[in-house]
């Protein structure tokens, strides 16, 4: 494959971040599929939900009584709905995403530890697999967190922007 195999690199990576880094990947991959998911409904799907609530309220007669002003609340609580499935869990994820690497930060420093309680000395050396044990988690949990962070608020945003829309569209008569 030549000198740059980048399943070998990441492999190697996955080794020196250790057990913590393969949940912190699992994390972030499921994170972002829930990410795109969310793109792809409101690139693709919102627009017939949009349609289909407002074919639904339009084919209404009546836009004045309290029953029609719960059936427009009904009809943009659907729309709400469709438009925050799953930006809880990626929220969530989000946040796991920086705790997991803390957690590394901990194993890796246990390990540091145990060396240093083997050897009976700090060698620098026996430490190292350690420290990046230690270090490689919590870079990778921050990095993972920061880039599902602006797309949370970005999603979360669009949903409340295309609620507010359809509520709008809406018309009450009074």
């Amino acid at each position: 494959m030549g000198d740059f195999d980048i399943f070998g690199q990441i492999q190697q990576f996955l080794e020196k971040g250790g057990p913590v880094l393969n949940a912190i990947m699992v994390i972030t991959f499921f994170m972002w599929a829930l990410i795109v998911e969310r793109f792809i409904y409101f690139g693709v799907f919102h627009k017939q939900v949009v349609k289909e609530v407002t074919d639904k309220w339009n084919a209404r007669t009546d836009h004045k009584s309290w029953h029609a002003h719960q059936v427009r609340n009904q009809l943009i609580s659907t729309v709400r709905e469709n438009t925050t499935v799953g930006l809880g869990f990626i929220a969530t994820l989000v946040a796991l995403c920086p705790m997991f690497g803390l957690l590394g930060t901990v194993t890796g420093m246990v390990e540091v530890f145990d060396v240093m309680a083997i050897t009976g000395s700090s060698n620098p050396r026996a430490m190292a697999g350690g420290v990046s044990k230690a270090t490689i988690p919590t870079m990778s949990g921050m990095v993972a967190a920061l880039s599902g962070l602006y797309f949370s608020f970005r999603l979360a945003r669009k949903a409340q922007t295309e609620v507010l829309e359809v509520a709008d569209h809406l018309e009450l008569d009074y």
